[in-house]
């Protein structure tokens, strides 16, 4: 270990002693350097670095059993209990698994550090992009299987187990594109032509329009201004009216999905959290920039969404009705909406 990562460690030490309830991604934040550099000074001590080959690891991840996957961005964190099954990672572009508890589409090319962490009565695998932010984290729960983990950790251990790692930052996105640039009309149509909402996407991407720009400039009725804090009253109305839904938290390297209900709700300071069994939800209503739904033809009928964005355009959460390709959508959640 060398003098600069050593001193790190007792910076961080220091922190812990001052504050030991201080979560690593916070102190992170306080010691100005990403939280896989400061989880790296542990190299040796709990912590033992992986190599790059997550795809075969996150296939073998099934032989843990039920697990606990965590995935969140700055203003929320996502949080199911589940086994991870069906995966599919034959499309370069993403990766998914598909199952009714563990549900995610993953983008592993944005994947560049992995460690397996021992902390206490904790067990974890945890994945960073090449910034040092965490991307996905698989936590270990009681119903786990622990030699599974151990012998995983053994196979993907990296030949060198270094304390130090090097970042490096993530190109920023690019300045959003003047209206009167957009072809607004011809962008207009393209949105009333959807057939799934999976070409939303790439319909932005073709007129080169941000997320939060398609919303401004969509046709008339399909996307509308909410209040902020509306969006709390979607969790706290699908849990007084037992509706499943279908919420979507993610960063860069992955999206995870919840569909289901949602039951104990309730505040913490400025967070707002869904605290059920299997699923857990912490979101910062502090940080919520801006909130839509936002209305999207298909081949099954219009599907509604609730959009939720930070400052910068970013997304923090989305929430649909529960549904499947093939069905429309329920008439429930159409009800929860107009409500709003």
């Amino acid at each position: 270990m060398n003098r600069m990562t050593t001193q790190l460690k007792d910076r961080w030490e220091a922190l812990k002693s001052e504050n030991p309830h201080l979560r690593i991604r916070n102190a992170a934040e306080q010691l100005g350097v990403s939280e896989a550099e400061l989880l790296a000074t542990n190299v040796g001590n709990g912590v033992t670095a992986l190599t790059d080959d997550f795809a075969a690891l996150l296939q073998e991840v099934e032989k843990l059993g039920k697990v606990m996957a965590l995935t969140r961005n700055n203003e929320c964190v996502h949080e199911r209990k589940g086994v991870y099954l069906n995966p599919d990672f034959s499309n370069p572009h993403g990766q998914v698994f598909v199952g009714e508890d563990i549900d995610l589409r993953i983008f592993i090319n944005s994947w560049k550090f992995g460690f397996s962490v021992v902390e206490g009565d904790k067990k974890s695998f945890q994945f960073f992009g090449k910034d040092g932010l965490a991307l996905h984290k698989v936590y270990l729960t009681k119903d786990s299987n622990v030699s599974e983990f151990n012998a995983l950790t053994e196979k993907y251990k990296a030949a060198g187990q270094l304390s130090e790692l090097v970042t490096e930052p993530v190109a920023q996105k690019a300045a959003e594109k003047p209206d009167s640039e957009i072809d607004i009309a011809a962008f207009q149509q393209a949105w009333k032509d959807l057939k799934d909402t999976h070409e939303f996407f790439m319909m932005t991407r073709k007129f080169g329009v941000s997320r939060t720009q398609a919303l401004r400039l969509a046709p008339e009725g399909f996307a509308y201004k909410i209040e902020n804090s509306k969006v709390v009253n979607v969790l706290e109305d699908a849990s007084e009216k037992q509706l499943p839904i279908m919420i979507f938290v993610g960063n860069r390297g992955v999206i995870q999905i919840h569909t289901g209900d949602v039951k104990k709700t309730l505040w913490h300071q400025q967070w707002f959290n869904v605290m059920d069994p299997d699923f857990n939800l912490h979101l910062d209503t502090t940080k919520i920039a801006e909130a839509w739904i936002v209305k999207k033809p298909t081949e099954d009928g219009e599907v509604t969404a609730v959009e939720v964005f930070n400052k910068n355009g970013e997304f923090i959460v989305q929430f649909f009705g529960k549904r499947k390709p093939g069905n429309p959508e329920l008439a429930e959640w159409k009800n929860l909406i107009s409500g709003l």
